[in-house]
């Protein structure tokens, strides 16, 4: 499947990076790289994209105020380009898909295009859409933080990576730490998962064992068990227990409760 692609930056230079770096990505096709935000919005209604990577600071209308005058019908994911540090960042870093720090990384841009694949695969409009909501919430002056957290911060010695909620397949407890299953990587989370429990949406997470917390639309399939326990496969294929303690919590899930 080929992604719509739009690039909006007003350095000649950053576009023509994003493009160099895209080909090593075939299924992301550029239709078109704007030079200002007001050229990216008339390119957002004309070609309708799946992705857009958005320049923050821009001559006229940077990228915030290009996002709040998007068509409703019109809510592609975003990546945002951007020179500010890490201070800058905590404005949108719940919500945006992602942040590419200038000058790129390479490494970098791979994850973030790994992550979007993953986005593509598992997002509906609609969540895409609230995302957006929310990043122009925290962006404007009476922008409320949500109640469920949406990204989580990894740290593995000197380095700093973001996992976003919703492309965590299953939360496995390990020690004091929480493994967050996202595909074939499980990055570590200092955090105990009844700490987690409170910080996720219960519509989406739901606790399946003392040392498991299962994203509810990655289940594929349910086996009974003796004893009233279940086994769950997932869409990724791995297999998990659901004990007689938590079982309570699924059967509540399951009857919409």
């Amino acid at each position: 499947m080929k992604y719509k692609t739009l690039i909006i930056d007003d350095e000649p230079l950053a576009r023509r990076g994003i493009r160099a770096r895209l080909k090593s990505f075939s299924e992301f096709t550029v239709l078109e790289d704007c030079e200002d935000g007001v050229a990216g919005l008339a390119a957002i209604r004309r070609h309708d994209p799946d992705l857009v990577f958005l320049d923050v600071q821009m001559p006229g209308l940077d990228g915030f105020e290009m996002l709040k005058r998007l068509p409703r019908n019109r809510k592609p994911f975003i990546i945002f380009l951007t020179a500010h540090d890490q201070y800058a960042l905590r404005a949108f870093e719940v919500h945006a898909l992602d942040y590419l720090l200038k000058p790129i990384d390479a490494e970098r841009f791979a994850e973030a295009m790994e992550r979007a694949g993953r986005q593509f695969k598992f997002q509906t409009a609609g969540a895409i859409e609230a995302r957006l909501r929310g990043l122009l919430a925290e962006y404007g002056p009476t922008g409320k933080p949500d109640r469920y957290l949406e990204r989580f911060t990894v740290r593995s010695g000197r380095r700093i990576s973001f996992v976003l909620v919703d492309e965590i397949d299953w939360i496995e407890a390990v020690g004091d730490y929480a493994g967050l299953h996202v595909g074939n990587k499980t990055p570590l989370l200092r955090e105990t998962l009844h700490s987690l429990e409170r910080r996720l949406d219960p519509q989406k997470f739901v606790r399946i064992h003392r040392s498991s917390i299962v994203q509810v639309s990655r289940i594929s399939e349910l086996c009974t068990l003796p004893n009233r326990e279940l086994r769950l496969r997932l869409t990724t294929g791995a297999d998990l227990k659901v004990s007689r303690t938590f079982r309570h919590r699924l059967d509540r899930w399951l009857a919409g409760k």
